[in-house]
């Protein structure tokens, strides 16, 4: 089963971003995107008023190649996704693992990704724990 991390960071939203995103160069992590997803809702929708709502993406390069190495198909959840919004005046980050997932959506075997998800999970929770 897929487990979502979740928790609440102390600090304003945008440390909140750049802590999460130095957290993941800090542990061997390319970062590829930092997307705020409330102002694309303001330029695309009018929406003016949407609590923030930022999408890290990030690559992991030895994950990706352990997993891509397990099936050319793992590559279609990539990258790894780290979310920080705001929900009732609290800033939260969010994480769920995308080589579970893989495993789960039958991407690859089961026997295969067993030591991806190991690893995997080893490296996301260094970042975790320093956030």
């Amino acid at each position: 089963m897929v487990n979502i991390l979740k928790k609440e960071l102390n600090m304003s939203f945008d440390e909140a971003v750049s802590k999460v995103e130095d957290t993941l160069v800090k542990h061997g992590f390319t970062v590829l995107m930092t997307k705020s997803l409330d102002e694309i809702f303001k330029i695309k929708l009018g929406i003016d008023n949407h609590p923030r709502y930022t999408t890290i993406l990030a690559c992991g390069a030895k994950l990706a190649k352990m997993a891509i190495d397990a099936s050319l198909d793992v590559g279609l959840v990539f990258p790894c996704s780290f979310v920080v919004y705001e929900e009732n005046d609290k800033i939260i980050v969010s994480h769920a693992s995308i080589m579970k997932m893989a495993d789960e959506l039958g991407l690859a075997s089961h026997e295969s990704m067993v030591p991806v998800i190991k690893t995997a999970s080893e490296y996301v929770h260094l970042v975790w724990d320093d956030l």
